[in-house]
């Protein structure tokens, strides 16, 4: 059976700059969607966070504002995370996770990983384990896509420089109100590592696929770069 690592952040909220906590997490959809996607696929999904802690669903993402004032997808959102509930309680802990043991990594989004996975060194570990096995998909999603960042050669260089990828962009997080409060900016970050930055139309669905490697740029992306790791995965078996 194909076997998922679903990362989560576990960070509930999100330093700014001027060192104040803005209450954060997972966004829904962007975990919801993919699982839902890898679960249809018939997929072994492994659900992981930092340390092994029950991850926050960051409430914004279930506000009207963010779900286009549809009372009926908040609610549908919540009741799948209620279906959850139990396995979101006791998430494996990401650093006792043997990448060997999976074809795919998809590291979820929402701010949270802007806090615990964008300098985590277990999570670049896992990307350096399986990015270089073409069996392999390696993917992220929205601000999830910082988690590439610390993924690193044996020389130290970092993997992705030279690759082509998405994620949320500054322009997505200036239209947040977030623009000159983040620490820093992933899209930025990202150019300044080396990565082929290709954004899309704000807010509207964008997805890159460059080799093993699938990136979306938003909530918008995240059921769409799912499918597109299991086009890959499925193409591989072929």
């Amino acid at each position: 059976m194909t076997s998922v690592l679903l990362v989560v952040s576990a960070a509930s909220k999100w330093t700014l700059k001027d060192g104040s906590a803005h209450p954060t997490g997972f966004w829904a959809s962007e975990f919801i969607h993919p699982h839902q996607v890898f679960t249809q696929a018939g997929y072994d999904i492994t659900i992981a966070t930092p340390g092994g802690v029950a991850p926050t669903v960051d409430e914004a993402s279930l506000s009207l504002p963010m779900n286009n004032n549809d009372q009926s997808a908040i609610q549908n959102q919540r009741d799948y995370l209620t279906g959850l509930a139990d396995t979101l309680a006791s998430p494996a802990r990401l650093e006792d996770v043997d990448p060997d043991g999976f074809d795919t990594v998809y590291v979820s989004g929402g701010h949270g990983p802007m806090e615990d996975l964008a300098d985590n060194p277990t999570i670049g570990a896992i990307y350096a384990a399986l990015t270089p096995n073409p069996h392999k998909v390696v993917a992220a999603v929205c601000h999830g896509v910082g988690a590439l960042l610390p993924a690193k050669k044996a020389d130290g260089s970092w993997i992705f420089a030279g690759r082509r990828l998405t994620g949320f962009t500054d322009e997505e997080e200036t239209a947040l109100g977030f623009g000159d409060r983040a620490p820093w900016l992933l899209e930025s970050r990202l150019r300044e590592a080396g990565a082929l930055f290709d954004g899309g139309p704000a807010f509207a669905p964008q997805i890159v696929v460059d080799g093993n490697l699938v990136t979306g740029q938003n909530p918008a992306s995240a059921q769409p770069s799912a499918e597109a790791v299991v086009q890959l995965l499925t193409a591989r078996t072929v």
